[in-house]
Order: structure tokens, then sequence, then C-alpha cells
């Protein structure tokens, strides 16, 4: 089958970055995995990030995490789908990706494909749709309906998740939302998806949201970390939350004891990775965001899409995942 994939390391723009191959379809499914055939897959800072520093020495390396696909075969132990069923996922990092025109999956972190969406507006979703909903309900606590005259401030609204993140949060929380942009056309999406407010992370946050009269009780930093983490110290309330999916460089954890604040971690591949009794959670949470979806709550991301897939083309989307200017999330059609 087609599949792009890679076996060294090398910047988004060297021909050899991401190469176009002919590699064995997978085996029957197994279990509670699905045969998909990928119908567009997304580009995330995760498949950058791998691109960049794992070589393989056991052949190439088939990244992509963001899907969009039909079910063409099922395991035995499968309940959830049957083939011909449109479904969108985001797949895990220790087994083969979505870049290729077949791809294995477990069925319990499937949902089912938005009816109203195309293929590339779906596979656009996923992998930030998970992120951003276990940050606020799994890891922060916040069940459907709390967060009334509370506030949460986003560190990187703009991007994939920071996206998704406002929308999940004003459709589902009562909470002030208060995300940070430094452009003007990454404020106007951020307001345009929901928040209530935008300050430039740039400049002084804790000044800015002093101004606004908000004293978050809830952080959701999705970039720059370390960078801002002196000032997301500062703004968060006494007894908060703080929620992170990423940190560059180190960040010092102890600044928060005075405060009492409670720091958290989401990844979005833990369950899947570790075979957790509870990873149908994520079945269940894309069921519902695809429902929300279809019923007008919530919107795709997709700003971008660099049509059907191919080596040079997904260099390009990963050269645009790097750039740290994306608005929304790049797509590609299938192979």
């Amino acid at each position: 089958m087609k599949a792009i994939g890679f076996t060294a390391c090398h910047p988004a723009d060297h021909p050899e970055a991401l190469l176009d191959l002919d590699i064995p379809a997978p085996a029957d499914p197994a279990g509670h995995d699905m045969l998909v055939e990928v119908r567009a897959m997304s580009v995330n800072p995760v498949d950058t990030k791998r691109r960049r520093s794992e070589e393989s020495k056991d052949g190439p390396r088939i990244l992509g995490f963001d899907a969009a696909g039909v079910v063409r075969a099922v395991g035995p132990l499968c309940t959830l789908f049957q083939p011909g069923q449109e479904v969108f996922y985001a797949g895990v990092v220790n087994r083969s990706g979505s870049n290729a025109a077949l791809q294995l999956v477990d069925e319990r972190i499937v949902g089912r494909k938005p009816k109203s969406l195309s293929f590339a507006e779906a596979a656009a979703m996923p992998l930030t749709t998970i992120t951003a909903w276990e940050g606020l309900h799994d890891r922060l606590g916040l069940h459907e309906g709390a967060g009334e005259g509370q506030a949460l401030l986003l560190v990187g609204g703009a991007g994939g998740v920071g996206s998704m993140v406002i929308q999940i949060a004003r459709q589902r929380t009562a909470l002030t939302i208060v995300a940070t942009a430094s452009r003007p056309e990454t404020a106007a999406w951020c307001r345009d998806l929901g928040a209530h407010h935008v300050v430039d992370h740039r400049e002084d946050i804790a000044a800015q949201l002093k101004v606004i009269g908000v004293k978050p009780r809830y952080v959701f930093s999705t970039n720059t970390t370390a960078r801002n983490w002196d000032q997301i110290v500062a703004s968060v309330a006494p007894q908060g939350a703080i929620v992170l999916i990423e940190s560059q460089a180190p960040i010092d954890a102890r600044q928060l004891m005075p405060k009492s604040v409670s720091l958290h971690w989401e990844l979005m591949f833990t369950r899947p990775i570790f075979g957790t009794p509870d990873m149908v959670e994520q079945h269940h949470l894309l069921n519902a965001v695809s429902e929300m979806v279809d019923h007008g709550r919530i919107r795709h991301t997709m700003t971008r899409n660099l049509g059907p897939a191919s080596a040079a083309r997904l260099r390009e989307a990963h050269a645009l995942v790097e750039s740290g200017t994306m608005i929304g999330k790049v797509v590609l059609e299938g192979l």
C-alpha cells in the first residue's frame, strides 16, 4: 500500500525528511482493532517533533495521528463499529500511523465521524478535541456546567488545541474564557470561537488580566509554557489549578506552593499507550463532540487543505506547523 514515512531525521524542507513509500498492507485486524481506509489526515506538533528526533533502524517510520476514514474490517472483539462506517480518531504514538492508505486502530479510541463534515474537516479534530476535553474535564475536574463566576486562562488560543479548548469550555462550562494571542488575526479567531477576552502573551499577562478584572481559577497552557511560566504563576488564583500539555524547557513547580495551586499534565495518548480500563472514554467523548458538531454547537478547525497527500505536501504541512504561526489545523486528503 502507499504510505509516507522517514528513516532519518532531517529539517522539514529536506527532500528526504519524508518519503513516498510502498509498504506491506496491515494484517487482518485482531482483538479490538479495526482496519480503516484513511481518507484524510492532519498534522500536529507531535508529528514534527517525532520526525525531528526519532530515527529508525528497522525500516521506515510511518507518522500521523489524526485521521478520518472508512472501516474496512473489524477484529473479533469489536462491538462499536462495523465495516462501511465513517470514523475519526487520533491513533497512538507506539503504533504505525495515519500517513498511509490503511491503518489498524483500536475501536475504543475511535469516534463516529460528524455527518455534517467532510473527511478532511473531520480529520482536523480528534487529537486536539481529546486533549482539550481531557484537560478540562479529566485533569482540571470541570464537570458539565461548572465554573460559574470563575475564569480560565488559555495560553495559546489560536492553535489546534486552543481552538478546541475555547469551544468545549464555552459549550460545556460556565467559565469566563480568557485566551492569549499576539496577532490581530489570531485574536479575532479566538473571539470568533467564543473567548470572552483576549490578551497578548508577548506582554505582561498578569497586568492585562488585572485591567479586565479577571483572576483565573484555572490555567490551560498549550505552548511556550516555560517562557510564560512566571506570568502563569503570577496570574493563577490561590488554590487554583493548571494543566499543561507541553514544556520545552524546565519549569519550577515549587513556585506554586505558596498559592497551593495544583499542577496537572495532559497527554491524550496515555489511555491507549497503557491500555487503561477507561480507554473507551475517548470513543465516548469523540461521539459527544461529533454530535455537537452536527448540531452546530462546535465547528471544525481546518484552515488549510493541501490536497491529496504526498511526501512533498506532507513536508509542506510539517513546515507550516513548525513555523509557529498556524491558526487552526492543516489537513491533507488520503493517499
